[in-house]
């Protein structure tokens, strides 16, 4: 499978560089490929790092003015004209979206994944990891909104919250499965 990961690339503490790592290295070892900003920096580095070394393969999607940030030895780096088409070419080249902790980028890339999936325009399935509760607000955001009928679809349709890294892949994993043997592609 190869999995589109929104995050940050900024350098943060352990209680977020280690659920990364991990989630890192369960997708290495499950033979999967790494679809990412293509950054060798911070969080973005220590996924790429974790995925590369457990056996998995690395796809990146660098942008312009990001170039020089660059990973050096990805299996595949593409490098986009701007934001719009860099995120476009993630998904493009994904079967599945996870999102893990980060900035305004990261909340960017996640509501377009969200809102292109409200109206159809994808059935890959999406997880927020919410690395110790980072997420938290958004996710009591999400919960007003399907409450309050700003979503035509359920929540649950939307976005997978996951807690750990184990259940986020877990879950994709079994979604994917669910949809092979069912026949269909994951859109």
């Amino acid at each position: 499978m190869r999995i589109c990961v929104f995050l940050s690339a900024a350098d943060l503490d352990d209680r977020y560089t280690r659920p990364a790592r991990e989630f890192a290295e369960l997708l290495g070892k499950g033979g999967h490929t790494l679809v990412w900003g293509g950054s060798d920096t911070g969080l973005m580095k220590v996924v790429a790092d974790g995925v590369q070394e457990s056996g998995g393969r690395l796809c990146g999607v660098s942008v312009d003015f990001l170039a020089a940030k660059a990973r050096a030895g990805a299996d595949e780096m593409v490098v986009a004209r701007d934001l719009a088409e860099r995120k476009r070419l993630l998904l493009q080249k994904s079967d599945a979206v996870v999102i893990m902790v980060g900035g305004t980028g990261t909340l960017d890339e996640a509501t377009e994944i969200l809102e292109l999936k409200k109206h159809g325009h994808t059935d890959k399935p999406v997880v927020l990891l919410n690395t110790a509760g980072f997420y938290d607000g958004l996710k009591e955001q999400f919960r007003r909104m399907e409450d309050e009928g700003f979503l035509p679809r359920p929540l649950t349709d939307l976005v997978f919250f996951a807690e750990e890294p184990v259940g986020a892949l877990a879950y994709l994993e079994a979604v994917t499965s669910a949809a092979t043997a069912a026949g269909q592609g994951v859109a």
